[in-house]
């Protein structure tokens, strides 16, 4: 491997399977969800990291959903149930309102070019929306499997929500914290299921940002859709909540009938990117708490910065602080004009210590130092070089397992088994 596009890691294996959009270990085996149907999710057998095995493939019964994230509490693995290519798909809805008006005001069908100028898809893409369109979509939702035999996943529930389905979720011992579409609202909100009966999983509470609310059906006059949960972690009996193009919100749980917000912090602008992960590190540093967030660089504009990472003072959530940011410069990684995503996505979110590590699309992966908040400094990086014909790796998820070892997962191909070792 070219000695500039690794420092401070040593691949241990490489796996090229099916692209993913999260990575999770536990004891000793590796699960992966695929982004694409009809993979759903892998289980790899890491106990010898230099020798994974795959032990198991729970495939799709179609191609209009995906199990792009996975968790695993003892021998329950929950993932999500989302439609696929879902933006491009709810596009479809479009069609039928827009062929409604042009009847309406002139009396006549659009033609398919018009709709297809209306929606900014392809010529080529109108049957197919077509047909989305008058499917529909209602399988959204989660699915909770029995992986006592690691080989042999067993369906034990398929919990229906609404919408597009769940997105991503965190989950503890005894709740599921789902972002989902359900009735009523505009956007992802959260649901909380008390899952204690796998097979019958039970809504306890929910909780969305104010403004969310539309049951009477009139369009919000806020950003609409642009502010929806992307999803929360709960940090005791806080529920930290990254809210997209909303910045975030802290959430009291202690009681989770009745959750509450208890702060909000909106950084949109300057930024314009939205705000995928946010977390506070453990500890206190210098007798002050701080927390790290994680834009997604999603659709880049011309003259703006790729998304990056901020550090805020979370000490009094009434008073949250901007402390510093992380950026990666397009000349750190070879694969920046190679025509993927370039900028900040999502970091390993069981946090050890101030060192997180951040996937970061084609800039691979970072490790970057936070025991001095005002000054983030990078301590290694490592970038797959792309397989499968690709032109630039795509890294979209990271996790850290209890022996240390990092596992960085490609949304388009391949995991890779690293060793983290500062030099």
């Amino acid at each position: 491997m070219d000695a500039s596009l690794s420092r401070n890691f040593t691949r241990l294996a490489r796996l090229d399977i099916p692209g993913g959009g999260q990575v999770r270990v536990e004891d000793g085996y590796c699960y992966v969800g695929h982004m694409d149907a009809p993979n759903g999710t892998t289980i790899i057998d890491v106990s010898d990291p230099r020798a994974p095995r795959i032990v198991a493939k729970v495939m799709l019964d179609d191609l209009w959903s995906h199990s792009h994230k996975v968790r695993v509490c003892g021998d329950l693995m929950i993932v999500n149930h989302e439609q696929n290519k879902r933006h491009f798909h709810r596009k479809g809805e479009g069609l039928i309102e827009h062929t409604e008006r042009v009847r309406a005001r002139d009396g006549r069908d659009p033609t398919d070019a018009e709709l297809a100028d209306f929606l900014g898809v392809t010529l080529a893409d109108i049957p197919t929306l077509r047909v989305s369109a008058a499917r529909g979509y209602h399988d959204g939702g989660f699915r909770i499997y029995d992986i006592k035999d690691r080989a042999n996943p067993r369906l034990l529930c398929h919990q229906k929500t609404h919408g597009f389905g769940v997105h991503r979720f965190d989950i503890d011992e005894t709740y599921l914290y789902m972002s989902t579409e359900m009735p009523g609202y505009v956007g992802n909100i959260l649901m909380v299921y008390d899952y204690s009966d796998p097979t019958r999983p039970v809504e306890v509470g929910r909780w969305c940002m104010d403004g969310q609310e539309n049951f009477d059906g009139a369009r919000p006059t806020w950003k609409g859709y642009q502010n929806r949960l992307h999803h929360t972690q709960r940090v005791g009996n806080e529920l930290w909540a990254a809210c997209w193009h909303a910045g975030f919100r802290v959430i009291d749980a202690t009681e989770i009938g009745a959750m509450k917000t208890i702060a909000s912090f909106d950084y949109h602008p300057p930024s314009k990117h939205p705000t995928h992960t946010i977390k506070p590190l453990p500890g206190l540093i210098g007798g002050r708490r701080h927390a790290v967030a994680a834009d997604e660089e999603h659709a880049h504009k011309k003259g703006q910065l790729a998304a990056h990472m901020w550090v805020f003072d979370v000490t009094d959530l009434s008073d949250i602080r901007y402390v510093s940011t992380f950026h990666v410069g397009e000349l750190d990684t070879p694969y920046a004009a190679s025509g993927g995503r370039f900028g900040c996505h999502q970091y390993a979110e069981t946090l050890y210590d101030t060192t997180v590590f951040a996937a970061w699309f084609s800039g691979g992966l970072r490790a970057i130092d936070l025991s001095n908040p005002a000054d983030p400094t990078e301590l290694g990086h490592f970038i797959p070089t792309p397989t499968g014909g690709h032109a630039a790796p795509q890294s979209n998820d990271v996790y850290v397992d209890d022996r240390g070892l990092v596992y960085l997962l490609d949304r388009l191909e391949g995991l890779d088994i690293l060793e983290f070792r500062q030099g």
